[in-house]
């Protein structure tokens, strides 16, 4: 007994009705991997929008082809060759869809690789994840972090030398933003993997450190102590007519036993006998400073933040410490955007005791416990005292790690440990949401 075959399709409706099913499918997996990720937007009328400029003057089939041909054999293009790329290519769009349907595709991407990847594929301008990483506030303000280029994450262990390290590549964002016509800067200092007093930045900007012998000193820790005069006769002209904010959460003095050198030195790898010659030489450059320049940087909280480049910051571009947090919330107008909220969610690498003095989660908490509205923390790990920050508006606190690891697996896994914890909060909160309804 046979059974007979009842598709009276032709190749072109049949091509039209695989592409409705491919795109369908895949849009149905893209929902499911993002629709819960706060700032997806996927937006109404996609799958049509993506059908009709896909079946948009489909022409014959056979006509296309011979079209296709012609034009390859007139760019000296084998056809045979494209054909077999392209089995290739559905062979392992075959294989991504297949990895998407069993849960698997977002295990080895992040959430933005993916995403991109899907918009890519679909090329559609109007599906956007909200993110902001070329810290534009408007044509007059910009925003940086110090870390995403003199970072703490950037080295490896082995890599990480305070006597070594430079801030140097802080100094050349900030000339970017310059270039790019910013006039109001606010630098976050935090997390950095320098002990050089700002030499580096400001080696950037045009200020020469000048040893002894009036040779050019490189903008590291272990010529802190070679310092003899400072040249600021190059210093970028653009700077003086800059407003330069400073984003620093701690009051840590630039020398001392709770100076840069002593309390931050040992996690950038600085061993005892290093930071011992690390604080000679701060001690040496502070005395430098106010000979040059009048000011006695020790006496400036927050100096010795970013290994001293708090104090640079201050003496050669004017800059005025604020507290980060709150700098951040104002930038932002944290505020108004509260407007509406049912719920915000905040966080930071490690809670502990110091959290609720002035860090992210005090400011975020206490803002939103103005208003009434609950918050919870997504953090990287909890440290002693961490409870502390309930008190400061924060209602719960979410960990990232899934399992026991060492610092620097969590450090190149963070992305998706704290994806990850985000899809199991949002789940949590389906859940009490359904407890709620059935009430």
């Amino acid at each position: 007994m046979t059974k007979e075959n009842s598709n009276s399709q032709n190749p072109e409706e049949m091509a039209k009705a695989a592409q409705e099913a491919a795109v369908k499918a895949a849009m149905e997996q893209a929902q499911a991997m993002f629709g819960n990720i706060p700032g997806f937007q996927m937006p109404g009328g996609m799958q049509e929008q993506i059908m009709a400029q896909m079946g948009a003057g489909m022409p014959d089939m056979a006509a296309a082809q011979a079209q296709q041909e012609a034009m390859l054999k007139a760019a000296g293009i084998n056809p045979e060759t494209v054909v077999q790329a392209g089995r290739q290519n559905m062979a392992y769009a075959n294989q991504m869809m297949q990895e998407m349907m069993d849960g698997a595709f977002d295990e080895g991407l992040s959430s933005s690789d993916a995403m991109a990847q899907m918009m890519e594929a679909f090329g559609d301008d109007s599906w956007t994840i909200n993110r902001a990483e070329d810290g534009k506030l408007d044509e007059e303000r910009a925003v940086m972090e110090m870390a995403a280029a003199s970072g703490l994450p950037l080295l490896t262990e082995p890599e990480r030398d305070p006597e070594k390290t430079t801030t140097y590549g802080t100094g050349e964002m900030i000339l970017d933003a310059l270039d790019r016509g910013f006039r109001d800067i606010s630098i976050a200092i935090g997390g950095s993997a320098t002990n050089d007093g700002g030499m580096g930045c400001m080696c950037a900007l045009g200020v020469r450190f000048l040893d002894e012998n009036g040779e050019i000193l490189q903008g590291c820790g272990e010529n802190l102590g070679k310092i003899s005069e400072i040249d600021v006769s190059g210093l970028n002209s653009r700077v003086a007519k800059t407003k330069f904010t400073v984003m620093c959460d701690v009051n840590n003095p630039l020398c001392g036993e709770n100076g840069a050198t002593y309390t931050f030195g040992p996690q950038k790898g600085g061993t005892p006998e290093s930071l011992a010659r690390l604080e000679e030489g701060m001690l040496h450059y502070r005395d430098v400073l106010l000979r040059e320049f009048g000011v006695d940087v020790n006496e400036i909280p927050g100096a010795g933040a970013a290994g001293g480049l708090g104090a640079a910051l201050v003496v050669f571009l004017n800059a005025v410490l604020k507290s980060g947090i709150e700098t951040v919330l104002d930038l932002v107008d944290f505020d108004s955007r509260l407007q509406g909220v049912s719920l915000v969610v905040t966080g930071e690498g490690r809670t502990d005791w110091q959290s609720a003095f002035g860090k992210v989660l005090h400011g975020v908490g206490m803002h939103s416990k103005k208003y009434g509205i609950p918050a919870v923390a997504i953090v990287g790990s909890m440290g002693q005292g961490a409870e502390r920050i309930y008190d400061s508006g924060i209602d719960s606190i979410l960990t990232t790690v899934n399992a026991p690891m060492e610092l620097h697996a969590a450090l190149e896994q963070a992305e998706e440990l704290y994806l990850n914890a985000a899809r199991r909060l949002f789940r949590m909160l389906k859940a009490g949401n359904e407890m709620k309804q059935t009430d």
